[in-house]
């Protein structure tokens, strides 16, 4: 895999925020279908997907694929129709949903109107949007976050060279490592929460001790990390080494997985919940991906 190529595209998922003005999509209004977490009214059927910077499944109706993007927060339901939630159009950089209600995401980057926004909280499923914190030396426009799946008050983002956590659920920060490396994927372990991965284009790393000291665990380019909701021990990763790749223990050896992506780049993996079989991912060229035997074939959806 060309490493000009590879680390271009952190390059610009790091900065695309800064550095792009794209045209609105068009869209056409229609009604959706219900949703206990999102009102029918809020739903607008859009086009195509601009800019994606975070994916996940829905924890109580797996049929809805959450995509944070350039402009606002996108719902694909059934891997058929896509809608954006809310009137919010801002560039969600960083974006988690809270591991128990899937009416709670969080999310950070930049307002539509310029900025950084800080870190936000929704609790009517992406629909509104509040202002949580600032963070350190905020308001942070975190590209990389995660929220821990064994404690929702637990918090972690990445923002202009320095981890920040947070233990009261998004309130209060710190700074717990100014890291020697750009962060561009975090995943917590979901079985203890002192456990945390880093993606980077120097490897990927572990921390033990909720992000004070991290531990090499993977050489070269890792564009995204992902830990198996039931077993901590499986992970999913893609890197300039391995390429799509799965660990069984930890990280400590890795098995290649056969894919056919061609040159697109995954940036992101949410697993299933209900059946963590099934996983999807996105890529840099902002395609959807399925697995339905934990990763070992892909088709792509979107």
């Amino acid at each position: 895999m060309n490493n000009k190529y590879i680390i271009g595209v952190i390059v610009v998922v790091l900065f695309i925020g800064a550095f792009l003005l794209l045209n609105r999509q068009s869209e056409n209004q229609q009604d959706p279908p219900s949703n206990k977490s999102v009102s029918s009214s809020k739903l607008t059927l859009i086009d195509s997907i601009t800019h994606g910077h975070g994916l996940a499944v829905d924890i109580s109706n797996p049929g809805k694929l959450y995509i944070a993007t350039h402009h606002g927060l996108l719902m694909l339901e059934n891997e058929k129709d896509l809608y954006r939630i809310g009137e919010s159009e801002d560039d969600f950089m960083g974006f988690t949903p809270h591991p128990t209600n899937s009416s709670i995401f969080f999310s950070s980057g930049h307002p539509a109107t310029g900025g950084n926004i800080g870190f936000q909280k929704s609790e009517d499923g992406g629909i509104t949007w509040q202002k949580l914190s600032n963070g350190v030396n905020g308001p942070v426009d975190f590209h990389a976050m995660t929220i821990s799946s064994v404690n929702p008050n637990l918090v972690f983002g990445w923002y202009t060279g320095g981890l920040q956590r947070s233990i009261d659920g998004g309130k209060n920060w710190e700074v717990v490592q100014n890291t020697q490396f750009p962060i561009v994927s975090l995943a917590a372990d979901t079985k203890d929460e002192n456990i945390l991965y880093a993606a980077s284009p120097q490897g990927l790393f572990v921390s033990k001790n909720k992000g004070v000291s991290f531990e090499p665990v993977l050489e070269g380019f890792v564009s995204v990390v992902a830990v198996h909701p039931s077993d901590s021990q499986n992970l999913l990763s893609f890197s300039e080494k391995e390429g799509l790749a799965k660990s069984n223990d930890a990280g400590k050896t890795w098995e290649r997985i056969s894919e056919d992506f061609g040159t697109e780049t995954p940036l992101f993996i949410a697993f299933n919940k209900q059946q963590p079989k099934i996983v999807y991912i996105l890529t840099e060229k902002n395609s959807i991906y399925k697995s339905t035997d934990s990763g070992a074939n892909w088709n792509k959806v979107r």
